[in-house]
């Protein structure tokens, strides 16, 4: 299970999760359930770059890949403008909807987070493998890869609950 809060400040945060804890629908409806099947929690706390606004997706349904990327230490002053240019390549090639990158600021330092949108798991590895086609990605990725230390992705099927379903 993957939890995703979007919140303006930490206070706004602590009152989120305050809300969430006396919340008798979601303590029965969610935790009560997902509890027993939780081995173990990681909780950080990401803000969306500067030079990104959270995006939405075309329409309602597709899947949403969750990408992390563990940069070298050195933050955004060493390699943001590497990364961004890697993430505008292939926004570039129109074959994935960017939804937000996200960089940590309490948990994993240095650690980056890019949520896309497509269609279908389908879509989305078409349009991988016509960016690694694209001399234009290749370029720009080939750029970033130095200051990666390690990246995992993630597919994403939203629940019915989901705001981003």
């Amino acid at each position: 299970v993957f939890l995703f809060f979007l919140t303006d400040d930490f206070a706004h945060r602590t009152s989120v999760r305050h809300a969430l804890a006396n919340d008798k629908d979601w303590q029965g409806k969610f935790i009560s359930v997902a509890l027993p099947l939780i081995e173990k929690q990681h909780n950080e706390v990401a803000y969306l770059v500067p030079w990104c606004q959270l995006g939405k997706p075309p329409k309602e349904g597709g899947v949403y890949e969750w990408v992390t990327f563990q940069m070298k230490p050195g933050g955004p002053a060493l390699w943001g403008e590497a990364f961004r240019a890697a993430v505008n390549a292939h926004i570039n090639t129109g074959y994935t909807k960017l939804i937000g990158v996200f960089h940590t600021e309490y948990g994993l330092l240095n650690t980056v987070h890019v949520l896309w949108w497509n269609e279908s798991p389908d879509q989305r590895a078409a349009g991988r493998h016509s960016a690694h086609e694209d001399a234009r990605v290749v370029a720009a990725v080939r750029d970033s890869v130095r200051f990666l230390e390690s990246q995992q992705n993630a597919l994403l099927i939203p629940l019915p609950c989901s705001p981003l379903k």
